[in-house]
């Protein structure tokens, strides 16, 4: 479980302990995980804390060596660190961008090839990543997020018809608009204020959705009946007219509150657009 210090990373951790699965956790900020981890074990589950920047591929196998140390087997594998560099793309913290795309790209297709392949052996295992309501159409103002979810939810899906055939679940959760820390971390404080309340959504009921879709092995779970209605129109309608919805009326117009954003690196775990 990556990215489980905070967010929906927390929930899926919650979700899957709730389960009866053992867990492990895998965030960069090891106090909650040791936090999250205590809560967990009374559950009566085993859960291990490993502290990893994901953006390392060393520590990448670092984290790979430690679990094959351990005798674990990945029989379930929820990818759900990430974050977002909102700002239009000339003004971002440039290096951010580079680490955002070895997140949320890299490091997902890295640990399903470190572990789908013993899965298909087996001819069992779940994958859960999670994705992005931004997944579908390119987002001004936070155009490397948007481009890395889409690049997520492609690869997610290919893999889910490979190895489909072999036991393993796939599934692509995209949420909408989740009220969580990636709010204030990034500084979208005074966008979040002008959206009206419902269009958040809830993380924990996401991350249940998200693993009742990878229960039945949906290739894509969108939660929410406003969300998915969401999802289709984006699917149907041709990217100029909700790029110029964005560009022009929403929190993501050019000279608005997300656009000018300086410099802010919104993390999830945490919600996402």
């Amino acid at each position: 479980m990556t990215g489980a210090s905070s967010g929906i990373g927390t929930e899926l951790a919650g979700a899957l302990a709730r389960r009866g699965h053992d867990v492990v956790l895998v965030a960069r900020r090891v106090d909650r995980l040791d936090a999250l981890a205590a809560s967990l074990s009374d559950r009566g589950v085993d859960v291990r804390v490993h502290a990893c920047d994901l953006t390392d591929p060393d520590a990448r196998d670092r984290l790979a060596a430690a679990l094959a140390h351990q005798g674990r087997v990945v029989s379930v594998l929820c990818n759900s660190a990430g974050f977002g560099v909102p700002g239009h793309f000339a003004v971002a913290a440039g290096y951010d961008q580079i680490r955002l795309l070895r997140l949320n790209v890299e490091a997902t297709v890295d640990l399903c090839r470190r572990f789908v392949p013993a899965m298909v052996a087996r001819g069992y295992g779940a994958v859960l990543n999670v994705c992005s309501l931004s997944s579908f159409v390119p987002w001004p103002a936070m155009a490397t997020y948007g481009a890395s979810k889409a690049a997520a939810l492609s690869f997610s899906q290919a893999l889910h018809t490979e190895v489909r055939p072999d036991g393993v679940a796939v599934t692509a959760i995209c949420p909408g608009f989740v009220r969580t820390e990636f709010i204030e971390v990034a500084g979208l404080t005074t966008a979040a204020a002008q959206a009206p309340t419902w269009i958040y959504e809830n993380p924990r009921e996401v991350a249940e959705h998200g693993l009742r879709a990878l229960g039945r092995n949906r290739r894509v779970a969108v939660h929410s009946v406003m969300y998915g209605s969401a999802a289709v129109a984006l699917r149907v309608l041709p990217h100029r007219v909700p790029m110029t919805v964005l560009d022009r009326w929403s929190p993501f117009r050019r000279g608005g509150p997300v656009a000018t954003v300086d410099g802010g690196v919104a993390r999830h775990g945490p919600g996402r657009p």
